[in-house]
């Protein structure tokens, strides 16, 4: 099990969200806009701008007017903890527990502020310290290191071209309902067959089936390109490259 030193003061229920929201924005854009953090919390911008301040006061972010906010390293670590949390908690509820993928999200997100550091660091151990949640979402360690790469979407493949499925956002249970109806779930091989001009269709191969999916959908699923015997076998469990593999 991870040693931890010494452990840090617990955090309000609405400081965790936000700092989590803050770092998933920033992950994305490099700083997270008052009018975004509000959106991803479904708050009053008014409430973001007055929780930001006290946020900075505390030393968990630095913000500039009109160049949004960034967290500092006190507060990444925080909001690292959170997110470590939550996608532990996910991967034990689907693996042990059984859980489908698109009911996790929210069980994770009532319990992630509940659940202690210990307790995370020993359903880590019991699973054997999984890299990445049900959805493909790294886990960060207990000592705040996470894989931080960013990936190319289906949207983003040329016909022809194979990859591995790796990732997918939690938040969307239709979405994930859909994917897992057409096997689409990381790990899985799949390889562009054919795509429609003017943001039309694209026609993918998963598995020995063809699937048409709209590029919304795609623009939301993230790979790794594959090449060679790994594009030409099929998404077996035995030739499918493991995602976020260090």
């Amino acid at each position: 099990m991870p040693s931890r030193s010494v452990a840090p003061p617990p955090l309000t229920e609405p400081v965790e969200d936000y700092l989590k929201a803050i770092y998933e924005l920033e992950t994305r854009a490099g700083a997270a806009a008052t009018s975004d953090v509000a959106q991803a919390l479904n708050v009053a911008p008014a409430s973001v701008t007055g929780m930001i301040r006290r946020l900075a006061a505390q030393g968990f972010v630095d913000h500039e007017p009109y160049r949004g906010v960034q967290l500092t390293p006190l507060g990444r670590s925080a909001a690292l903890r959170t997110i470590r949390r939550h996608r532990i908690l996910e991967t034990y509820l689907t693996r042990v527990l059984g859980y489908p993928w698109d009911k996790v999200h929210d069980e994770a997100e009532r319990l992630e502020h509940a659940a202690s550091d210990d307790l995370i660091d020993r359903m880590s151990a019991a699973l054997g310290h999984p890299e990445a949640d049900p959805h493909g979402a790294p886990i960060p360690t207990a000592d705040g290191v996470v894989d931080e790469r960013t990936h190319r979407t289906l949207a983003d493949l040329n016909v022809g071209e194979s990859a591995c499925m790796v990732r997918v956002s939690d938040k969307n249970p239709s979405l994930l309902r859909y994917l897992a109806e057409i096997s689409l779930q990381p790990g899985a091989l799949v390889t562009l067959v054919a795509k429609a001009p003017f943001d039309g269709p694209i026609t993918l191969r998963i598995g020995n089936q063809e699937q048409a999916v709209g590029t919304g959908l795609a623009a939301q699923v993230h790979v790794e390109p594959v090449t060679g015997t790994d594009a030409s076998e099929g998404a077996t469990a035995s030739t499918r490259p493991r995602p976020r593999k260090k």
